[in-house]
């Protein structure tokens, strides 16, 4: 398990990088509203259900995340 561990070692930083750099990009395009305007009821606009390419995005998002955790965690034992 040691030598696996010591294998992937050098891989970890640039696989955390990745997965901020992309979990950055999809939630940046996670637009709802029109920015603060909307946060201050200037949008009446309800969003119930997450559907198409957003709730794909969305998952994605997570997923990179839980992804970025588990390397993260995974760097701190090596």
């Amino acid at each position: 398990m040691q030598q696996f561990l010591n294998t992937i070692a050098p891989y970890l930083l640039p696989a955390q990088v990745i997965c901020l750099i992309l979990a950055t990009i999809l939630i940046l395009m996670q637009n709802r509203g029109s920015g603060l305007s909307s946060s201050f009821g200037g949008s009446n606009e309800i969003y119930l259900t997450r559907r198409g390419i957003e709730k794909w995005v969305v998952n994605f998002t997570v997923i990179l995340l839980v992804l970025f955790v588990i390397l993260r965690v995974l760097s701190l034992y090596i």
